[in-house]
This record gives C-alpha cells, sequence and structure tokens, in this order.
C-alpha cells in the first residue's frame, strides 16, 4: 500500500495538478477502476477518487475512457456527482463526492426492505432517464455498479459500456464483453447472439433484465447466474409480479424499467411508501402549495426510525430548514426538523442544527416559538449551558410578556427544562423578576403554574432569598380566589418546607395557612390540613429542643423588689390557678403598709425619707386624708394612677351600662376590718360600705376633722359653689343607716349637720 502511494504521487508530481489527496484504499467488486477514499486539500471536505492506471489496463482502456466521457456529461440525481478529472498519458483521475460500495451493505444485511425499495426507486428512475430521456444503455447493471453517497442514497455509477442507441459504433457493441463480471450479470439472448442481437430488440431490454438481477440480489445477497433471474426468494408479494416481467426470457415481452417504475408508484402499491414520496418532494418543497406542503409534511412525520439516517440528517434536514425559516414550513416542518435531530450525534447536532435553533428562538412567529417550547425537552441535553444562558434564555424571556396567554403559559413551563442551565445570576435576578409577574397574570391556570413552578425550582433559588421569596408568593396564592391556585399553594408548600426557618413556620406559615382550614372548598381544606401537619411537626420538633427559659436566675428580695413568680401547682391548677404570684408572696413583707396617694406604701413607724418619698409628706397617714384620696381618685386609666382600686378593676372587666353595679359588688369585697363593731340598725338596701384601710396600728390623737370635710362640702352646693361629688348629694331615703362609733366622741361632736335635711353619710353610703 505505501508503494503504490508513493507511485501515485510520483504520478502525480509529473501530470497536471490534482488538488485532492488519496486516501485509504476500497475494497471493491471486480471493475477498471480502483476505488479510494480521498479528500480535498482546499477544505478538507471528503470525497472519493477513482483511479485508472493506463499502463497496466490498456485494454480497457476504452472502457476507462468512455466512462470518464459519460461521467463529464451526464448530469442527475441519481449519477455520482463529479468533482474533478485529470487525464494523462499514465492514468485517469476522476473525484466524486464520497461515496461507498452497496456490496458492503448487502454484504451486512444492513438493509431494511423499506431502505431497498426506496434504493430500488432511486435506480430505476435513474434507468428511466438513461434509456427514455437520454435514449441510451446503461449495459452493466448490479451490485457492482451501485453506491451508496453519504446521505444513504443510491447512486449509480459504472458507466465503461454505456452507450447510445443512435451511435452505430458505440463502446456496448465492440467492449461490451470486456466488463468485469459481464457473461454472469448478461440476458439470455445476449448469452445466446452477442452484444449485436441488442440492435434487434428493444434497446431498453438489457437494461431491464439486468435491473431485475439487481432486485433479486438486494434481497437475497448474491446472484451466481441467469437461472436465478426471477425467483421471488425474500422479494416483497407486492413487487413479485412486476419483477418476475421484467426477468422475462423473451426480451419483447419484457416490461421497461420505466413501466416497472409506473406500477410501482400507483395508489398502494410496492413505490407507494413515505420515505420515496419524502424523496420525491424534498428538493421542490419551497415551491409547493401549503396544502401541499401540510400533505407533505404530515407523510413525513409518519416515518418509522428504520430509515436511513444520513439521507434524513444530509439531505431532509438542510431543505426542512430552509423552508422553517424562508419556506413557510411553520410548525409542521419544525416537529419534523427536531424528529431528525434527535437521531443526530452530539457533534452533528451542534454544527448543523445549533445555529437554526439560536435563529428559530428568535423568530417572532408564535406558532414557531410554541413548537419550539414544547420540544425543549428533547434537546436541552445537546444544548450547552453558555448557549442556553446567553443565547436562548434572552429570547425565550420575551414570552412571558406575550399577549397570548398560550405563549406565556409555554413559556413559564419551559422554565422547568431550562432551569440546570441557567446561571444563578439570571435565575435570581431577572428570572424571578418575570415570575413575580406571571403570579399576578390575568389567567388563573398562569397563576396556578407559576406557584408550581415557583415549588419545582425552589432548590435552585439563592439561600439568603429563597424563604422571602417563596413565602412571598406562596402567601399571596393562599388568598387567590382560583381554588386550584389555593390548593397548589399549600401544595408548594407542604413540598418546600425544608427551606423554611422553624421561626417563619411559626410566625408567617401557620397563621396564613390557619383560615384555609375553613376554606368553602373541601379540596382546599384538606390540602390545607396536610400542610398544617407538616408545619405544626415542624414547630413542635423545634419547641421540644429550646430550653426551658431563658431569663435569668431569680435574686434577693432585697435586690428585686417585685419578683414574677412562677404559678402556683397547689391550691388551684389549670387554667384557673393563679399565673402570677408576685403580690401574694408579698403580703406577709406589707403588713402594716399604708398606702399614699401617688400609690407608694409606707412602713409604721419609718421615715418617709427611708422609702424614698417627698420628705414634706407626714410620716403617717390619717384617715381623712386616706378617705379623701379615695373619693378623688382618679378614674382608671388616668395619669398618675399607679395601683389598681376595686373600682378600677371593674371598670376594666365591665363596661358602660354594668359599670356602678360592677362597683358596688367590688366594694363589698373590700370591707375585710374583723376588728369592726357590728351595726346598731338594719343597714339600709344597696348600701356598700367604704373599703376599710388595712393599718398594723389605731389612728393617732392628730386624726384630721373628716366631718368639717364633708361641711366644706356642703357650703359648694349653695349658689355660686360647685356640685358635690357623686354620692355625697342629698338623698331622698329617710332611713338613716347605721354607722360605726367613732374612735373619738370629741372629735363626733364637732359634726354640723345644718345645711343639710337629712344626714349626708346616708346619701354617701348610697353612691359608694
Amino acid at each position: 500500500m505505501d508503494f503504490l502511494k508513493s507511485a501515485v504521487a510520483s504520478a502525480m508530481a509529473q501530470g497536471p495538478p490534482f488538488p485532492y489527496t488519496f486516501g485509504d484504499k476500497v475494497d471493491v467488486d471486480e471493475s477498471v477502476w480502483t476505488l479510494y477514499n480521498g479528500t480535498k486539500r482546499e477544505d478538507g471536505s471528503n470525497c472519493s477518487i477513482f483511479s485508472f492506471d493506463i499502463p497496466s489496463s490498456k485494454g480497457r482502456l476504452p472502457l476507462a475512457k468512455n466512462a470518464l466521457k459519460k461521467l463529464r456529461t451526464l448530469r442527475h440525481p441519481g449519477v455520482i456527482k463529479v468533482l474533478d478529472t485529470v487525464e494523462t498519458d499514465s492514468y485517469i483521475y476522476i473525484a466524486t463526492e464520497r461515496v461507498v460500495p452497496l456490496r458492503w451493505h448487502v454484504r451486512r444485511k444492513s438493509l431494511s426492505p423499506e431502505t431497498i425499495k426506496w434504493g430500488l426507486h432511486n435506480v430505476a428512475r435513474t434507468l428511466k432517464f438513461i434509456n427514455s430521456d437520454a435514449s441510451a444503455i446503461h449495459g452493466s447493471i448490479k451490485v457492482g455498479s451501485v453506491y451508496t453517497s453519504e446521505s444513504g442514497e443510491w447512486k449509480l455509477g459504472g458507466f465503461e459500456a454505456l452507450s447510445s442507441v443512435k451511435d452505430d459504433e458505440s463502446v456496448i457493441y465492440t467492449y461490451g464483453s470486456l466488463v468485469p463480471d459481464s457473461a454472469r450479470y448478461a440476458p439470455p439472448e445476449i448469452a445466446q447472439g452477442g452484444w449485436d442481437i441488442i440492435k434487434k430488440n428493444p434497446h431498453s431490454a438489457v437494461d431491464s433484465f439486468n435491473f431485475g438481477t439487481l432486485i433479486f440480489e438486494v434481497f437475497n445477497g448474491d446472484y451466481s447466474g441467469r437461472d436465478q433471474a426471477g425467483q421471488t426468494k425474500n422479494v416483497p408479494p407486492t413487487m413479485q409480479s412486476s419483477y418476475k416481467r421484467l426477468c422475462n426470457a423473451n426480451p419483447k415481452a419484457r416490461i421497461t424499467v420505466a413501466s416497472f417504475l409506473d406500477q410501482g408508484s400507483r395508489t398502494g402499491a410496492f413505490f407507494d411508501s413515505p420515505l420515496i414520496k419524502l424523496t420525491e418532494g424534498i428538493d421542490n418543497l419551497g415551491v409547493k402549495s401549503p396544502s401541499e406542503r401540510e400533505e407533505f409534511l404530515n407523510d413525513l412525520d409518519q416515518l418509522s426510525d428504520d430509515f436511513p439516517e444520513e439521507f434524513f440528517k444530509l439531505k431532509v434536514l438542510p431543505e426542512l430548514i430552509k423552508s422553517v425559516e424562508f419556506g413557510g414550513g411553520g410548525p409542521k416542518a419544525l416537529g419534523v426538523v427536531l424528529k431528525i435531530a434527535a437521531k443526530l450525534s452530539n457533534e452533528d447536532f451542534e454544527t448543523k442544527l445549533n445555529p437554526f435553533l439560536i435563529r428559530a428562538f428568535a423568530n417572532p412567529d408564535r406558532a414557531i416559538r410554541v413548537c419550539l417550547l414544547d420540544s425543549l425537552p428533547l434537546m436541552i441535553d445537546r444544548l450547552s449551558q453558555k448557549m442556553v444562558n446567553d443565547k436562548i434564555f434572552p429570547q425565550i424571556v420575551t414570552g412571558f410578556t406575550d399577549v397570548q396567554p398560550v405563549v406565556r403559559e409555554q413559556t413559564l413551563k419551559s422554565v422547568l427544562v431550562l432551569i440546570t442551565k441557567l446561571s444563578d445570576r439570571t435565575i435570581n435576578g431577572e428570572l424571578l423578576k418575570h415570575l413575580a409577574k406571571t403570579a399576578n397574570d390575568e389567567q388563573p391556570g398562569i397563576r396556578t403554574n407559576t406557584t408550581i413552578c415557583l415549588g419545582k425550582i425552589a432548590r435552585y433559588l439563592g439561600t439568603s432569598s429563597r424563604s422571602k421569596v417563596l413565602i412571598a408568593a406562596f402567601t399571596r396564592s393562599l388568598r387567590d380566589p382560583f381554588v386550584h391556585a389555593r390548593n397548589a399553594a399549600l401544595m408548594a408548600l407542604g413540598a418546600t418546607s425544608e427551606y423554611f426557618s422553624d421561626e417563619d413556620a411559626a410566625a408567617r406559615i401557620l397563621p396564613v395557612v390557619c383560615p384555609l382550614l375553613i376554606d368553602k372548598e373541601k379540596l382546599v381544606r384538606d390540602q390545607a390540613t396536610r400542610a398544617m401537619d407538616v408545619y405544626v411537626q415542624k414547630v413542635r420538633k423545634a419547641a421540644a429542643d429550646m430550653p426551658d427559659t431563658v431569663l435569668p436566675p431569680p435574686q434577693a428580695a432585697d435586690a428585686q423588689p417585685t419578683r414574677m413568680g412562677t404559678p402556683q401547682s397547689s391550691g388551684s391548677s389549670g387554667w384557673t390557678g393563679w399565673a402570677i404570684s408576685s403580690f401574694t408572696n408579698k403580703i406577709s413583707s406589707a403588713a402594716g403598709d399604708m398606702q399614699t396617694a401617688n400609690g407608694a406604701s409606707h412602713a409604721p413607724n419609718q421615715p418617709s425619707s427611708a422609702q424614698g418619698l417627698d420628705p414634706k409628706r407626714p410620716a403617717m397617714a390619717s384617715a381623712s386624708s386616706l378617705h379623701r384620696q379615695i373619693v378623688t381618685s382618679p378614674q382608671p386609666g388616668a395619669s398618675g394612677t399607679s395601683s389598681p382600686t376595686a373600682s378600677a378593676v371593674a371598670d376594666a372587666f365591665f363596661q358602660d351600662d354594668n359599670a356602678e353595679d360592677a362597683g358596688d359588688a367590688w366594694g363589698d369585697m373590700g370591707d375585710m376590718d374583723d376588728n369592726e363593731e357590728p351595726e346598731t340598725a338594719e343597714p339600709t338596701k344597696n348600701v356598700t360600705k367604704a373599703p376599710a384601710v388595712m393599718s398594723a396600728a389605731p389612728f393617732d390623737e392628730a386624726e384630721p376633722d373628716f366631718a368639717g370635710w364633708l361641711a366644706a362640702q356642703a357650703q359648694k352646693k349653695k349658689p355660686g359653689g360647685k356640685s358635690l361629688p357623686k354620692g355625697l348629694s342629698k338623698s331622698t331615703t329617710t332611713k338613716k343607716p347605721a354607722t360605726k362609733v367613732a374612735a373619738k366622741p370629741v372629735v363626733a361632736k364637732k359634726i354640723d349637720m345644718k345645711p343639710k335635711e337629712t344626714d349626708d353619710d346616708d346619701g354617701w353610703g348610697d353612691g359608694w
């Protein structure tokens, strides 16, 4: 092989320039040509090179020159495409498109029946052109004369004996017997009468018989001689009748290849298949009418997986892409493009489809955009992260604000597919901005899908803002009037509980879920119950790990004047027990204290300066000053009140109408003096006693004149004076209640009751 390559290189150096590089030799059937794989030096593209060495094969030189001439002049899609030729005295080189001998596929039995029929259809069309339009005879139809291109199409070669019937000195008559394997494939009449007998029979008879042998060979693998011609083994039943007529021993009774092609193209016949229709229609797809294009694409969409992938990749795909972008193919053509693209290798996908996809996502046609979004799952794994994030996503986001709801919804659904290809900055920036808009979309379905989308992409959101975003979105959806939006929010909350802190669960989520426990829809109520269970369990678990208290340890009583006690377990239990015992715990220490006007207390026989009070205030309050303090005490809630009284507490519990009665009730509780003397007369109905002020010692001799104070108040009733306080006005009752015996009779005699018709004590008691 190295010697051969050096010889070829030496020959090329002596001859005209040939801008192709020889590669490996390709095994072929016996032929006048040696086939090599080659590459074009200019761009490195693939090609094939047919080489004929003149010194070693001078006897077949007329056949090689005839093939060279016919390949240069004969142009047809079913003929091998010639790129360049070189002819010298020592060699002939023909550079063509890259081809592979059909014999390779036949030997491996790698062709499906549909692919074989498709290939036979291509050869039949080429032969029809040669026999009918060119008025020529091929003369060497066999497996060794057929090649497959890179697109998988069957291409016809072997033009060594190709001759025009109008030329009496054609090569076929003189050199037909020099064609390799001519005796094995020759029809019966030539085997008996030689090649000149062709002139006495229809000129297409030779090619018709050889085409029949080709059919047998591609379905069975080998053709040994004329005895096998016409045998129907492995030949499709729909093709057998026409196939037998091709192999008829009588050349005048044989049908032409053109007739065979017509019979097979009828509705329901052997050539009536989607793949063959595709071949016929793909070349002029751009000029078809909308109805014809729709029918063609429907047939194309029905193709199964056993058709040649290379043909779709190299032939069909480029035409469909042109149709989508320029020919009005629309989403139907795009769907077929994406179906074909799914079978491409990653390298082919990147080179052939990625540029088209970038242009397609920028297409303003909404139908194409929706089709692309629907097909994203089929192609997302083939797209690089940089391409999606930088080139495709900026085109997709325009769909979030499209006026058509279907575009907005499909764009929203595509987020779940794209999310793995987007950067964190894009997700937490631009994407969340658009999702915030769709969360308030006028279409309830889009709002619902936004909630679902956020729940599914929660793990991709930034940890710093994830809980804030999700809580805001989900709590908004919990108030949505659309029942499925509320249900979706509850499901999303249940699925994303791991992303919320214990504080968020207790303070922000549970309060908004609770109202949905009594939602009007049972679907929502049930889902709310499940969500509540999730978060209550989460909060309980967190609470179980918390300490019993965070308060500092208790200190000595002198260092902490007011101590909040713990609930008492004895005496009262449950909610009815006192929760705080800070006051009852100090009863013993408060014995003998007197409350002053500002709420402070004094221990007996202790200077006021020791209590931190005003030094000008007397050390011991008299009964009159205390009584004056009670009568003139401000109402509950007034400034300066530092200690609750019975009426103040009552007013807190009973408002408005019942305040006066409540005050009487709380007043009875204040009459707790055990040293009080029994009453000398029957008490008046509904008269309450003044609250007794607890004292550790009896009043001293300097008790204030309380009766004088009452007289002064009575003077205010005169014209120009002020009204007496409530309870001190003139009473209409005539019965005088029993009064206590004054501690000092001398002081009691000073009381002047002349201004009043009745005793003021009576009215004061009734009012209090």
